[in-house]
C-alpha cells in the first residue's frame, strides 16, 4: 500500500517516515512530502501532488501549530488547518482515496473533569483549536472515508517541543517556573507514528477501523510541572545537577492563547476498534525519547 504522508519535517510526519523503515511497516510504502511539494497553505498544489504520487491512502499530520502566534496570524492558521485539509479531503474524495488526519486536544475547552471522549462537544478556547476543529468539520463534510485522530502534548527527540525546551533552559538555569494546573498526557511522536501505521496495517488486512473520530495518547495523566520534573529526573544522572522546578498556577504565566486546564483524552474507543494498537505509559515513552535525544546530542 502506497501512503502519502504530509508534513515530513514535523514531529509526527518525520517519525512516521523513519518508523516506516522498520519491519513493522512491511508492505507499506511511505512517500513523504514536504511543503515544497504539498503545502496546505496553497490548496491549488494538492491535486498535482496526489497525481504525482498516486497513493492508496493519505496521512496528514501537517498543521499550523504555533498556538500563541495563531492569535495574531488567524488567517494563516485557518488557511493551513481548515482550508488545506478541506481541499485535501475533497481531492481524496475525487480519487476515492482514504484520509487519516491528525488533530488535537485543543478542540476542547478543558472544563471537564474526566477524559474526553471523541463524541464529546467541542469548544476551543483559541484560534489554534478553532482552526483545527474547523478542519475536522471540513473533512467530515467532504470525505466519507476518513479517520480523524486527536492526540495531545506531542514531543520528540527532534524539533521544538516542551521536552527539548526544558532540556535547553534547564542546563543554564538553577530555577524554573512551570504551570501545575493544566492536566494532559505527554505523547511521543514515535508512538503516534506507530498508531498510524497500525491503522494502515488494519486497512491492508481488510479490517479497517470504521470511519470517524478517535483519540490516541500515551497512558496516564500529568501536568506540565510533572512532565518537567520527569524530564529532569532523567537528565540529573547525566548532568550531575538539576534545576529546581517551582509549580505555579496558569494565572502566573499568562500567554496570548488560553490553554485548556484539563485535556486528557479517552482512548478506549480506538483500543476497542483496534486491539493490536500499540500503547504505553507516557513515562515509558519518555525514557525512549529522552535517550534518543541524548544520543543525538553525543553525535553533534
Amino acid at each position: 500500500m502506497r501512503v502519502l504522508v504530509t508534513g515530513v519535517t514535523g514531529q509526527v510526519g518525520g517519525a512516521l517516515v523513519r518508523l516506516a523503515g522498520d519491519e513493522t511497516a512491511e508492505g507499506i510504502e511511505i512517500v513523504g512530502v514536504g511543503r515544497d511539494r504539498l503545502d496546505l497553505a496553497q490548496p491549488g498544489r494538492i491535486d498535482g501532488a496526489l497525481d504525482a504520487v498516486r497513493p492508496d491512502l493519505v496521512i496528514n499530520p501537517a498543521a499550523y501549530t504555533a498556538v500563541d502566534k495563531a492569535e495574531q496570524e488567524t488567517d494563516l492558521a485557518f488557511a493551513i488547518n481548515r482550508d488545506g485539509p478541506a481541499a485535501l479531503a475533497a481531492a481524496c474524495a475525487e480519487r476515492r482515496i482514504g484520509l487519516i488526519h491528525v488533530s488535537t486536544d485543543y478542540v476542547f475547552d478543558g472544563e471537564g473533569s474526566r477524559p474526553y471522549q471523541p463524541t464529546d462537544p467541542v469548544s476551543p478556547l483559541g484560534v489554534y483549536g478553532a482552526s483545527k476543529e474547523a478542519g475536522e468539520t471540513a473533512i467530515r463534510h467532504a470525505l466519507e472515508d476518513h479517520l480523524i485522530l486527536r492526540t495531545a502534548w506531542v514531543y520528540a527527540a527532534r524539533g521544538g517541543n516542551f521536552m527539548n525546551t526544558m532540556l535547553r533552559v534547564g542546563k543554564d538555569r538553577d530555577e524554573l517556573r512551570v504551570v501545575d494546573d493544566q492536566f494532559g498526557t505527554p505523547t511521543a511522536a514515535v508512538d503516534i507514528a506507530g498508531a498510524l501505521l497500525a491503522l494502515v496495517r488494519a486497512r491492508m488486512d481488510g479490517a479497517p477501523v470504521a470511519a470517524g473520530t478517535y483519540h490516541y495518547t500515551a497512558d496516564g495523566t500529568t501536568t506540565w510541572h510533572g512532565f518537567a520534573e520527569a524530564i529532569f529526573d532523567r537528565a540529573e544522572p547525566l548532568w550531575g545537577r538539576r534545576p529546581t522546578v517551582h509549580a505555579i498556577p496558569t494565572v502566573d504565566y499568562p500567554t496570548p492563547a488560553k490553554r485548556p486546564a484539563y485535556s486528557v483524552l479517552d482512548t478506549s474507543a480506538l483500543i476497542a476498534a483496534l486491539p493490536t494498537l500499540p500503547h504505553r505509559s507516557w513515562q515509558a515513552a519518555l525514557d525512549e525519547v529522552f535517550a534518543a535525544r541524548m544520543a543525538a546530542e553525543e553525535t553533534v
